[in-house]
C-alpha cells in the first residue's frame, strides 16, 4: 500500500510534466511575416527553375571533396572538404551523374562555375499541388 505522500508526489510529476511537453516553439513564419529580401537588390531569385539547388544543399568543388564531406558527416576524421551550402535557390545544369548521391552540377547564370553535390535532382521538375510545374 502506498503512503499518502508519494502518490500525491507522482501526480505533481505527471501534472507538471503535461504543460511542458506541449511549449514546444516552432520556427515557422506566420502568414503576416515580411517575405525573404536579399542583401543585393540585383540578384534575381529563381524559385521556378529546374533543375536547381534549394538552400541547404551543398555543392562541393570536386567529387572527392564530396566524398570527404560524406566521410564527415559519418564521424570520420577527414581534412575539411572544399564545399558550400546553398542560400538561395540556384538554378543549375546536370553535367554527370556518378550513382545516387553524386552528381556533377554546373551553376546556370555563373561561367565556369560547377561542382558536386549530394541532393536529389530528378530529370523532371516535382509535381507540386498535384499539377505538373511549366519550366520556362
Amino acid at each position: 500500500m502506498l503512503r499518502s505522500g508519494s502518490w500525491r508526489l507522482i501526480a505533481l510529476c505527471l501534472a507538471m510534466s503535461a504543460p511542458a511537453a506541449a511549449q514546444v516553439l516552432w520556427d515557422v513564419p506566420k502568414p503576416g511575416d515580411a517575405k525573404f529580401k536579399p542583401d543585393n537588390p540585383n540578384l534575381r531569385i529563381h524559385a521556378d527553375a529546374w533543375p536547381r539547388l534549394d538552400p541547404g544543399a551543398v555543392l562541393c568543388k570536386t567529387e572527392a571533396d564530396l566524398l570527404r564531406l560524406a566521410a564527415a558527416r559519418r564521424g570520420e576524421q577527414v581534412e575539411p572538404p572544399n564545399c558550400q551550402l546553398i542560400r538561395m535557390p540556384t538554378p543549375v545544369t546536370i553535367e554527370k551523374r556518378a550513382g545516387l548521391g553524386r552528381t556533377q552540377v554546373a551553376i546556370t547564370e555563373q561561367q565556369g562555375l560547377d561542382g558536386w553535390t549530394d541532393a536529389w535532382l530528378p530529370e523532371r521538375a516535382p509535381v507540386i499541388g498535384g499539377k505538373a510545374v511549366t519550366i520556362k
